[in-house]
């Protein structure tokens, strides 16, 4: 019998493994979730992504009303919808990547040194430290993710929203690359800051980049991509 959601479970678990391998969460740190219509698979709390197979990632409605989860959901999922709510996405990768998470400590919006922050509808903010798992921190979520498909998490990780998981999590490796690079430029010198009217640019240049058309408030494809 197939599982409900069953295609975004196996996606789910596809992703969480990579977000092992690509060193961008540590030991059960992070959560990823997908979503199809008023439904979205989600990870479980506390359980090692090695044991994670599609039958343990939960099925909850868009209000958190649990419909085929046999496990607790992450502690993340008030998060996880806020996300939705706020951005209409249909996938919300979360992560506690060093980078990131670095950067999270430092400033409350993340410098625009590269045009890559368009990806995300503009400048990167920091939400608002909170408690995880509390309501505080997806009210805090929901609003630096105002008009943006990510966000930083403040002394936590980061949240990258997208209209499918792929893009979701690669809007979460630019994200770290974006914070890395930030970072090692800091430690060198001052950075020198792209203006917002180069960002709002490279915005409507990437909206009409490529095949695929693009996401509300950001693009699926980069100038480097081929």
């Amino acid at each position: 019998m197939e599982l409900v959601l069953g295609e975004e479970r196996r996606a789910v678990v596809a992703y969480c493994h990579r977000m092992v391998a690509d060193g961008l969460v540590v030991g059960t740190s992070g959560n990823i979730s997908a979503r199809r219509g008023e439904l979205i698979a989600v990870t479980p709390s506390g359980l090692a992504y090695e044991e994670l197979t599609p039958d343990l990632v939960g099925v909850h409605r868009l209000d958190g009303t649990p419909v085929d989860a046999p496990l607790a959901p992450t502690t993340e999922l008030p998060t996880h919808l806020a996300a939705y709510q706020a951005t209409g996405g249909n996938a919300v990768v979360h992560t506690h990547s060093a980078a990131a998470t670095a950067v999270a400590t430092l400033v409350d919006e993340l410098p625009s040194v590269h045009y890559l922050v368009a990806l995300f509808g503009g400048p990167i903010r920091v939400a608002r430290y909170a408690t995880y798992g509390t309501d505080e921190l997806a009210e805090s979520v929901t609003a630096a993710l105002a008009g943006r498909t990510g966000c930083l998490l403040g002394n936590h990780g980061t949240i990258a929203v997208g209209d499918t998981l792929a893009k979701a999590y690669a809007k979460a490796q630019y994200l770290e690359w974006l914070c890395d690079v930030w970072l090692r430029a800091k430690a060198a010198g001052e950075p020198r800051v792209l203006d917002a009217a180069e960002i709002d640019r490279v915005g409507r240049k990437l909206a009409s980049y490529g095949a695929s058309a693009p996401e509300v408030r950001g693009a699926d494809a980069t100038p480097d991509s081929r």
